[in-house]
């Protein structure tokens, strides 16, 4: 079964207006992770998917999407999928991929029909795409790896970068996930922005009496989103990216837009947040 969400994009002043409700509908993504399905929000954030396929011991075939507007969802498009699951396969473009916990694995343009097998649970993401590379899968061992934050400032993490100029080529879809060390819950403080890519997050590994609250909105203008495990959230190109939990937990990260330069970003000084 297939369900496609779409979510159109809006502009900071209208954001202002919004209440908790208006902010969770426009950015929150819930329910992804639904057992025998898949799960899609597109959204016109620089044309980025999001969801979730969770097959639980039968096949799920990812093919014509209608939102995309071609035969199957990788016509013109690349992907990159999580396992945050169990083990699992992933076939496409004729090969079959074996996924076990946090492993990511890059689909090309041109793939074809994408089937999700096995007890995995998938975070996927799609980007539009002008040309093929090799189809990769990416174990944890593989990903280049940066340590940075520390434990006074409770925000010491390992970023795992996978699909990333440094690790492999892509079109215009780059993707990883940070990882905390104990006792550390905030991530990226100070906050920053990079109105060149929009970006969207996948908070799992959480307790469930644990909470992450997401900030978002201008920097003089913050907002937040609370958000429990397995939950997504669309952060606009001109918005922050910071975030903190009552818990350990680790988020997924992936941007589309201009560029693929990971240090792209513009820092916001403390003293500038509202």
């Amino acid at each position: 079964m297939l369900t496609v969400e779409t979510r159109h994009a809006i502009d900071p002043n209208s954001t202002k207006a919004l209440d908790t409700d208006g902010l969770r509908s426009h950015f929150l993504v819930e329910g992804l992770f639904k057992s025998g399905e898949i799960r899609l929000t597109y959204t016109h954030y620089d044309r980025m998917i999001v969801g979730a396929a969770v097959p639980d011991g039968k096949d799920l075939v990812l093919d014509e999407v209608k939102e995309c507007g071609t035969k199957t969802i990788l016509d013109r498009r690349e992907m990159a999928v999580v396992n945050i699951g169990e083990d699992g396969t992933v076939g496409a473009g004729g090969e079959t991929y074996s996924l076990g916990h946090g492993d990511v694995l890059y689909v090309p343009m041109g793939s074809g029909p994408v089937t999700f097998s096995g007890k995995g649970r998938y975070y996927i993401t799609s980007a539009p795409a002008h040309r093929a590379f090799p189809a990769r899968l990416i174990r944890l061992e593989d990903a280049k790896k940066m340590r940075l934050g520390a434990s006074e400032t409770a925000n010491e993490r390992t970023i795992n970068q996978f699909v990333h100029p440094e690790v492999m080529e892509s079109c215009q879809l780059v993707l990883g996930y940070t990882q905390f060390h104990g006792g550390s819950v905030w991530n990226t403080m100070p906050a920053h922005v990079h109105d060149r890519r929009m970006e969207a997050y996948c908070y799992f590994d959480m307790a469930p009496d644990t909470r992450v609250f997401h900030f978002m909105g201008k920097p003089d203008e913050t907002r937040h989103i609370v958000m429990k495990n397995e939950e997504a959230v669309v952060s606009p190109p001109w918005s922050i990216h910071c975030g903190a939990g009552t818990g350990s937990y680790t988020f997924i990260w992936a941007m589309a837009g201009d560029n693929i330069d990971y240090r792209d970003m513009d820092m916001v000084a403390m003293e500038d947040l509202r």
